[in-house]
């Protein structure tokens, strides 16, 4: 296995691990509810399960930067433009502030300048992912071995825009928990695939 192939591992354990902790952590708490609460909810101060969920977070954080941090030359398209790469690194960077240092307040509340914090870095996060799946459906949609994955890019980018959107729209409703669960989706699944995309192509 080459180096290029082990960092595409990380990067598909990432989304795989996100997607556990919330499962998980969810789970342990018996006044956490998927519909109603968002998954920030579950490494707020104050949290049941505080260090496991903000654990959970970290590590696929962390393993998404090791992934983003070898991907220009993962993609081996004959050197394209590095712009999607670095916005995607410095997303997972923002992600990994954002476990360290920005929980949401207590019960899931924003009133602190920290609490802000976490809704803004997180916003930033996604807009920042979304621009980076733009600007790698615009690199490699001419080269055959990536234009499928570049079509898939360019829809990626679409979905999660939408589900960004509508997220905002109803971030204070009642089934706020299992909007973002939908729209956080498309960046999961992207993740994957284009880590697996790497990895079969190294």
């Amino acid at each position: 296995m080459t180096i290029l192939q082990i960092l595409a591992v990380c990067g598909m354990l990432s989304p795989i691990i996100y997607t556990a902790m919330w499962i998980i952590c969810g789970n342990l708490d018996s006044d956490y509810n998927h519909i109603r609460d968002d998954i920030s909810s579950l490494f707020a101060v104050g949290a049941p399960n505080k260090r496991l969920a903000q654990s959970f977070v970290i590590t696929e954080s962390f393993l998404l930067f090791v992934f983003f941090i070898g991907l220009h030359e993962g993609i081996n398209d004959g050197g394209g433009s590095i712009v999607g790469p670095i916005v995607l690194l410095i997303s997972s960077i923002l992600g990994i502030m954002v476990a360290l240092f920005f929980p949401l307040d207590e019960g899931g509340e924003f009133t602190t300048l920290r609490g802000k914090m976490h809704i803004i870095l997180v916003v930033v996060m996604g807009l920042l992912t979304i621009a980076g799946m733009v600007a790698l459906w615009i690199r490699l949609q001419f080269v055959s071995i990536w234009s499928g994955f570049a079509t898939f890019s360019l829809i990626s980018a679409i979905a999660s825009l939408i589900g960004v959107i509508i997220s905002g729209i109803f971030a204070a409703g009642k089934d706020r928990g299992i909007i973002e669960r939908i729209m956080v989706t498309p960046f999961q699944l992207y993740y994957f695939v284009l880590s697996l995309m790497v990895f079969l192509n190294n």
